[in-house]
């Protein structure tokens, strides 16, 4: 129910004037009482003292009482209207200040009163009427309907209030009309009406503003709360409820502020955060949800005593949990960054405007042989070899814009101690003065390329060797062929025979000459048998101790349990020999001690031994050290070169270990050298080891020279060489050993033989492998199309190697340069076989 205050101040005004007319009547009466009182008594002291007749005096003062009597009710009546006057010109003065339109109505809802703020809203000074006023609702059936009730409830005596909706010049309108029953006056109603609508708009903008602030307040990146003297939540925002995995109400309705703490501050009170409480609090707590959830929140709290023991705090949560995982994230970064700097297998600098280098990274400090701090802070450009240092230089002043690069530069660095080719990269970096330098190290590169030039300086020459080799075996083949058949001739005693044996014996030097040649060509053949070497040494030792000399010691150390070997055992001897002889020049001035020593060596990863590298396995090693004159580190890696040699013009061929390097890797074994200026070398041969199983065959049966062996026969042989020298001997040394001999010059003449003679008649083929236009395999094959079961024997000034895809049943090899006995002798096993 709504009650209007000017009601109030109109009945406590009339309620005023009644207690004060009530007041000046008493005195009024009084007054004319006491008046008539004192002109009776001056009457009847006149009529006494005048002798006044007692009716007459009776007459006049009723008379005079009648007359004050009618005087004072006029009078009383007079001041009655004015005061009534009065209260109606206030309350008009009231209802028209009123803000509100106003209308006083009667029982018939006719208009007794409307001020003009009613009248302007009706538009119509004259018809200021109800009905004006339910004109402004027609258009609503609702609105009228409500309207409609709230003036039956006046005509009921209820006073209510509403507030209804119309349209007015285009323009929502809002009123808040309210009916009150004038009290004692059935049917009378006063009607108030006031306009709203910019209360309601202000109220409307007041509730979007307190919405979108708690819209603000829920959805902030924070969490907001408070909570009173006891740790109750008396607010908390969406956000901090949604991170504690409880909904609003049961935080407000059952929550207390301890209760979403891992671990409660000692010593804190139930609003507390930290321990021992304040007005501001700040910590870092570790908080939870009923569903067991836990972050890391980082807390700002304000503490209020509101007087009487209340308390409320203001308090604003950051989850730290995105913060933390951003920076764990920036540090993971960082790290790896840092790890891809740190651990970068080239080599970074940062080169600031100065050109001096402001951090570099690991790799290139250890590159040129310095720590980082030493690296820091030092000027580019003296880290750059002479010749390059101009060039770098200027290649570096050209960047001058941003992002700006240089074609790589291939530069030497001057290390701590040694030059250091490298590849550099350059890049100016975007916003900054600074340069960015990359290096590859080009040491291994270059030392490969050079181990590929050698390679190649290598193999040219094992293919000059091998062909020199060939060509000397075809003359050293016909040269030693020819003297055994003069031997055949002379006989000891006969003045010709030391003669022909000096041709023999230096054709057999010559011979081994070019076995060296193919031998680090690793051209030779050989022939390998399982061995112990301490048996090689025994055999050998007493060999090189004449080699040596007498001021040189040799001591022979044989490891226990070495194991076994598979090596051609000529060319084991072959290899210590010239490794003793290499010695005993190291040691020949002032004598000293050889030792060869016999071992072991297990691997379980790939070893690098000089310039190949050694795959894991198990090795015998054969170490042969000298108390010599060492061997200089720069020569260290040329002492396996062809031809190379330290010695005199005419001291040495520069063969030796050249030789040694290709038996050794053509064995399948490795050969690692240790030299100390001074001090002296050792050799160390490794060589595979055999496994029991493998030392358990038995070799191949080798065909040895016996002196009252029967080399002759009467087989038909189809010999084919295209070196008239050698066919000749070889022709002649069959023949007079009885054979049948066909010969040809050509792979072509020989296949028109066996054609003619259709081929059945021949029981050995003997052909060298390397001839013009059809060689010896080609010419095999076809012989063999014709007699398939045909004997084959190979000769050739080249390794067995070379042939082993052409080799087989019923084939066999004889290297050149050979003796008559020797070709007699590998006829007679192939033919006997």
């Amino acid at each position: 129910m709504t009650v209007d205050h000017s009601e109030f101040i109109a009945k406590h005004h009339r309620t005023n004037e009644q207690d004060n007319q009530q007041r000046i009547s008493r005195m009024g009466m009084f007054v004319s009482i006491l008046l008539v009182v004192l002109y009776l008594v001056v009457c009847t002291v006149a009529a006494i003292v005048l002798e006044i007749q007692r009716e007459a005096v009776i007459a006049a003062g009723l008379a005079f009482v009648a007359a004050s009597a009618i005087s004072y009710y006029v009078q009383k009546s007079f001041h009655i209207r004015s005061a009534q006057e009065k209260e109606r010109e206030l309350i008009k003065q009231v209802l028209e200040g009123s803000r509100g339109a106003r209308i006083i109505t009667d029982g018939a809802d006719s208009t007794l009163y409307a001020n003009e703020r009613y009248k302007t809203l009706c538009y119509d000074n004259d018809k200021a009427t109800l009905q004006s006023l339910i004109d402004l609702f027609k258009d609503d059936e609702e609105t009228a309907a409500h309207f409609r009730l709230l003036a039956d409830q006046a005509h009921r005596g209820l006073t209510d209030s509403i507030e209804l909706h119309c349209v007015t010049e285009d323009r929502d309108v809002w009123y808040q009309i309210t009916a009150q029953p004038v009290s004692g006056w059935a049917g009378y109603i006063h009607w108030r009406v006031d306009d709203i609508t910019q209360k309601l708009e202000m109220d409307r903008a007041v509730q979007d503003e307190r919405e979108k602030l708690i819209d603000f307040t829920d959805n902030a990146p924070v969490g907001f709360f408070s909570v009173d003297q006891n740790g109750h939540f008396v607010f908390v925002n969406a956000t901090l409820a949604r991170w504690l995995g409880e909904d609003i109400h049961t935080i407000l309705s059952a929550g207390t502020l301890h209760t979403y703490f891992e671990t409660v501050p000692e010593e804190a009170r139930p609003f507390d955060i930290t321990p021992n409480g304040g007005a501001k609090q700040m910590a870092e707590i570790v908080m939870k949800g009923p569903a067991g959830r836990t972050f890391t929140a980082s807390i700002s709290q304000a503490v209020v005593n509101e007087g009487g023991g209340i308390v409320r705090t203001r308090g604003v949560v950051h989850d730290l949990t995105a913060e933390r995982a951003m920076r764990q994230a920036l540090q993971a970064s960082e790290d790896k960054f840092q790890r891809f700097y740190e651990e970068a297998p080239l080599g970074i600098a940062l080169l600031n405007s100065e050109g001096a280098l402001d951090d570099c990274n690991p790799a290139l400090a250890e590159m040129l042989g310095y720590d980082v701090t030493e690296m820091e802070g030092r000027q580019f450009e003296a880290t750059i070899k002479d010749d390059d240092r101009d060039r770098v230089l200027a290649a570096l002043k050209t960047m001058e814009t941003e992002d700006a690069t240089v074609k790589p530069m291939e530069i030497l660095l001057l290390g701590k101690d040694r030059d250091v080719a490298v590849q550099m990269y350059a890049r100016r970096l975007a916003g900054s003065d600074n340069l960015v330098l990359h290096f590859i190290d080009l040491t291994q590169q270059k030392e490969l390329e050079a181990q590929f030039v050698q390679s190649q300086k290598m193999q040219a020459i094992g293919q000059l060797a091998g062909g020199v080799a060939h060509d000397f075996n075809n003359l050293l083949t016909a040269i030693i062929g020819f003297c055994d058949l003069l031997l055949l001739r002379h006989k000891p005693g006969d003045p010709s025979f030391s003669d022909i044996m000096q041709i023999k014996q230096n054709s057999n030097r010559a011979a081994n000459l070019v076995r060296q040649l193919l031998a680090f060509s690793r051209q030779q053949t050989l022939r390998p048998r399982v061995q112990d070497p301490a048996d090689i040494l025994t055999e050998l030792s007493h060999l090189m101790r004449r080699l040596i000399g007498a001021n040189i010691e040799l001591d022979v150390v044989h490891g226990q349990d070495t194991g076994m070997v598979k090596v051609d055992v000529g060319q084991m001897e072959q290899v210590l020999i010239n490794l003793a002889v290499n010695a005993r020049d190291a040691m020949a001035a002032e004598g000293g001690k050889l030792t060869i020593t016999t071992g072991s060596f297990d691997n379980k990863k790939p070893v690098e031994k000089g310039s190949d590298t050694m795959p894991a396995g198990r090795w015998v090693t054969l170490a042969v050290s000298d108390t010599g004159c060492g061997i200089p580190k720069e020569n260290l890696g040329r002492i396996f070169e062809p031809f190379f040699t330290t010695k005199e013009v005419g001291s040495g061929t520069g063969l030796g270990l050249a030789t040694v390097y290709g038996i050794i890797r053509q064995t399948g074994g490795y050969l690692d050298v240790d030299s100390k200026v001074g001090k002296g070398t050792t050799f160390t041969i490794y060589l595979p080891r055999l496994s029991d199983e493998e030392a358990a065959q038995p070799d191949e049966q080798q065909v040895e020279e016996d002196e009252t062996r029967d080399l002759t026969g009467t087989a038909c042989i189809l010999l084919v060489e295209d070196e008239d020298a050698v066919r000749t001997f070889s022709s002649r040394a069959l023949s007079n050993k009885g054979y049948e001999v066909l010969d040809a010059d050509s792979g072509e003449a020989a296949l028109n033989i066996v054609e003619q003679n259709g081929g059945a008649n021949l029981d050995l083929l003997i052909t060298d492998v390397i001839m013009p236009n059809m060689d010896g395999p080609t010419l095999a094959g076809k012989v063999r199309e014709i007699n398939p079961e045909l004997k084959i024997i190979y000769i050739s000034g080249y390794t067995e190697e070379k042939l082993k895809d052409h080799m087989g049943e019923n084939i066999w090899f004889l290297p050149k340069p050979f003796t008559l006995k020797q070709l007699a002798a590998k006829v007679k096993e192939a033919l006997e076989d």
